[in-house]
């Protein structure tokens, strides 16, 4: 919400609010989906939120797509077909299509946040809509993935909180769903929120990806504007990417020419060191 002081003020947690000040407002509107803001801010330059939650800023969201994108892509070290579910201000593509891939496909269930991007977050997609291995495809990603079996190496699920839109993208169904499409070997990363205050988020989809995948896992990255400490993502695959070395993984680094501002080969694998309070909601095997 934007209150009458020229702050955003974002209530996704019950006893935590986090108020971000405006400069100036740059776009304002309701879609048929959610109401789509992009306003400036001195420290985290320009920021979108959709229905009050802050999604992506200009300043911080290097660390968000570089470690769900790198992590799994740099993991499976083969990747040629890749999937986005949501991820409409483009910067999960634009991580993505760094790596010699045949296609990157990305469904976005709302074409209003696609457009709107290209035009006021130029900086977060840096051209990625323009690059001829990006296939845009405006649908709901959940009955996308119905229709798929067998066509990726990478699916990445950069969705909103579970609330709205994105609920559908946390359910038991979705993710058999989204299995289903993977290649042998293909490896399904998600955004799972920050488990310090959404643990049950978390813990719900680690049970769904234990019953599903040989290797479920979780691994973490911590992004300023994500308030609560380190944000988390789901890791599922029946393959062994996650065991793949450190001199393997800084080989495919330089291989694909990734120098990230913030992921690297150490980073790599640290991500999967989970602090105490994050383990302790992984379900027992």
């Amino acid at each position: 919400m934007t209150d009458m002081s020229g702050w955003s003020v974002e209530r996704l947690h019950e006893n935590l609010s986090q108020a971000l000040r405006i400069d100036r407002v740059l776009y304002d509107s309701q879609s048929d989906h959610q109401r789509i803001v992009v306003f400036e801010n001195a420290t985290f330059g320009r920021v979108l939120t959709l229905d009050g939650v802050v999604q992506v800023t200009e300043r911080d969201n290097f660390i968000y797509h570089e470690t769900l994108t790198h992590v799994p892509m740099i993991a499976h070290g083969a990747a040629r077909e890749v999937l986005i579910i949501g991820g409409g201000d483009g910067g999960m593509a634009r991580e993505a299509l760094r790596h010699d891939v045949d296609r990157v496909t990305m469904v976005e269930i709302d074409e209003g946040v696609v457009e709107f991007s290209k035009e006021y977050l130029p900086m977060v997609s840096e051209g990625a809509f323009d690059d001829p291995r990006l296939e845009l495809v405006i649908a709901d990603g959940a009955e996308f993935v119905k229709e798929r079996e067998g066509e990726f190496d990478v699916m990445i699920v950069d969705s909103t909180d579970p609330v709205g839109p994105g609920e559908v993208l946390f359910t038991d169904h979705f993710y058999g769903h989204a299995k289903r499409a993977l290649r042998e070997g293909g490896i399904l990363a998600t955004q799972n929120g920050v488990p310090f205050m959404q643990g049950d988020e978390l813990a719900g989809t680690m049970r769904a990806f234990a019953s599903l995948f040989r290797d479920a896992a979780a691994f973490v990255a911590p992004v300023p504007t994500y308030q609560g400490g380190f944000m988390a993502f789901g890791w599922g695959t029946d393959g062994d990417a996650r065991a793949t070395d450190r001199e393997t993984v800084a080989r495919r680094v330089a291989a694909a020419g990734i120098k990230g501002r913030y992921y690297n080969a150490d980073i790599h694998h640290a991500a999967f060191a989970l602090p105490g309070y994050v383990a302790r909601l992984m379900p027992d095997r």
